[in-house]
């Protein structure tokens, strides 16, 4: 990765980003923690057919990952579409 690798040129010039790298990393490490232990509390799950309780942080993780994969599933699904319907209008075009 770019981010990391030492630029040619004094050491000077690098000192700095490295901190400002290290300090963002700890500052958002610290608001992952805190956002674990705020969202922490048990919550009940009701299904149609029978309900469960588990924490909510562990709720929200789950619900951000079926979110992702059905991004990318649906940015799939979009661009196989898009490259079968342009074969098909190629197709036409060359027995029209």
């Amino acid at each position: 990765m770019r981010l990391f690798r030492r630029p040619s040129g004094p050491v000077e010039d690098w000192q700095p980003r490295l901190y400002a790298i290290v300090i963002a990393g700890v500052l958002v490490l610290l608001w992952l923690i805190a956002f674990v232990v705020k969202n922490n509390d048990p919550v009940k799950i009701d299904f149609v057919l029978f309900s469960t309780h588990a924490r909510l942080i562990w709720l929200l993780i789950l619900l951000l990952g079926i979110g992702f994969l059905g991004g990318v599933f649906g940015s799939q699904l979009y661009r196989r579409r898009r490259q079968l319907g342009r074969a098909v209008e190629h197709d036409r075009g060359a027995d029209g």
